[in-house]
């Protein structure tokens, strides 16, 4: 942040190719190669619905010396993430990624990975093709020292090269702790059945990887989680002893670690009963230091025997203002626009159904960055932009007869029914038995409950 006329501005603009102020900011540096004074230029600027970033380039006019790189800007995100890509088309070659300098990519197939390095702006096609560069540079002389390696090396190569020519299918794994890599989704908001994510919590030497946390804060942490869990026990049994329905009616503050300062900071946790439904778990987390706030629902009775499809035909504005619980494992879809979100997508929320679809417009406009801004495709921006337009119409009651969809495999999410205990003529609830897929997600197939 700068100063400018008393008011604080962002040193992040807005990339906008007609903006005459936006330049670099230039300074000298050394050239490696040459040892010579080259030049470095800064951009600071925000890639429209992304986040941001930091372009940087180096030239060397003694001898010729050149590359870039694109650092995130922005801060840590609350979760890592993993990506799991299936690529088997030529479209799949040709998908954008933004690999951040904390990011690791890995080919499970052949057991190749590589480590993190300079952020960048790539293509699956990229990545393999950087890969076999970097492998047959010092081949030659590894042919006579090391003829042995070589040879492996080559085969690998050559694996890599079939993969670029697409003579294979397979699977290309990017994982980021800072959370703040992506790989593109040519038919968002579309479901992607070749791409997956899952987001994580991050372990402590992950923590000190992204300097969130010192080495000698980490034993602090632990002493401070423990004495928390003792804590919270001696409250459960307080509570035990008062009777269930006062613990209940209690708030349970606890102290944690914030996730984007590392701070510790408050957290509440909060059981409450919904009618007709069962209880859950709020929690929120509130950090005095960087301002930080965070909230998610729980379920508070575990994992149902069956999975639960919920089905709301909005015909009046009136249902925008239900109640609806999305637990962390539920999946959301609106057939009229074939649009789905994974199952997980938008964490858990207790909110209503205008809150939702608002949540969910955001959401395809946060994780759809390449359907934004002056590189995108004409088509693919002005059918993205129709889909936002259609969402904020839902929202506002100008459009009806829309059928919102939740689909949660563990049970725990709920849709208001307005017409309790009577049955709700637009709202549908089925339950299904999970398949092997689901089940697997849910961590219930090696889950052994019997003789242990």
């Amino acid at each position: 942040m700068c100063m400018e006329g008393g008011k604080k501005k962002s040193v992040y603009s807005d990339l906008n190719a007609d903006d005459d102020e936006l330049q670099p900011t230039v300074i000298e540096s050394l050239c490696i190669e040459c040892m010579e004074e080259g030049e470095t230029r800064l951009l600071f600027t925000k890639i429209p619905f992304y986040r941001e970033v930091i372009l940087s380039s180096f030239s060397c006019n003694h001898c010729g010396n050149s590359n870039n790189e694109i650092q995130s800007g922005g801060m840590v995100q609350d979760k890592g993430i993993t990506y799991t890509l299936s690529v088997s088309t030529k479209q799949d070659m040709s998908r954008q990624i933004v690999i951040s300098e904390y990011s690791t990519v890995s080919l499970p197939s052949l057991k190749f990975e590589i480590p993190p390095n300079r952020g960048s702006m790539t293509t699956v096609e990229g990545i393999l093709e950087k890969a076999i560069s970097g492998l047959q540079q010092e081949q030659p002389v590894r042919k006579v020292m090391h003829p042995e390696l070589a040879e492996k090396i080559d085969k690998v190569t050559q694996q890599l090269t079939d993969f670029k020519d697409l003579n294979k299918s397979f699977q290309l794994v990017l994982d980021d702790p800072s959370g703040n890599s992506f790989i593109e989704n040519p038919n968002a908001p579309k479901k992607d059945d070749a791409l997956t994510f899952k987001h994580y919590t991050r372990n402590q030497e992950q923590e000190k990887c992204l300097g969130l946390v010192a080495e000698t804060d980490v034993k602090e942490i632990e002493l401070q989680a423990e004495t928390d869990v003792k804590e919270i026990e001696g409250e459960k049994t307080t509570a035990d002893e008062e009777g269930d329905s006062d613990f209940k009616k209690e708030v349970l503050t606890f102290r944690d670690s914030c996730p984007r300062c590392a701070t510790s900071c408050d957290s509440n946790m909060k059981m409450i009963d919904i009618p007709y439904f069962k209880e859950v778990i709020i929690m929120a987390t509130v950090c005095d230091h960087c301002g930080y706030r965070d909230s998610e629902v729980k379920g508070g009775s575990g994992i149902e025997p069956k999975g639960r499809k919920i089905t709301l035909k909005i015909t009046d504005p009136s249902d925008l203002s239900r109640d609806i619980l999305k637990s962390e494992t539920a999946g959301v879809s609106i057939p009229e626009l074939e649009m789905e979100l994974e199952h997980g997508s938008l964490g858990g929320q207790f909110t209503t159904v205008e809150g939702l679809i608002k949540n969910i417009k955001d959401k395809l406009i946060e994780t759809s960055p390449f359907y934004i801004g002056d590189s995108s495709e004409t088509d693919k921006k002005n059918k993205f932009t129709e889909i936002c337009d259609k969402l904020s119409k839902i929202e506002n009651g100008e459009t009806l007869n829309v059928h919102l969809i939740l689909d949660d495999p563990a049970g725990n999410s709920y849709l208001q029914n307005t017409y309790a205990p009577d049955p709700d003529p637009e709202l549908k609830v089925e339950e299904y038995e999970r398949n092997f897929e689901q089940n697997e997600t849910l961590g219930l197939n090696d889950m052994k409950t019997e003789n242990y």
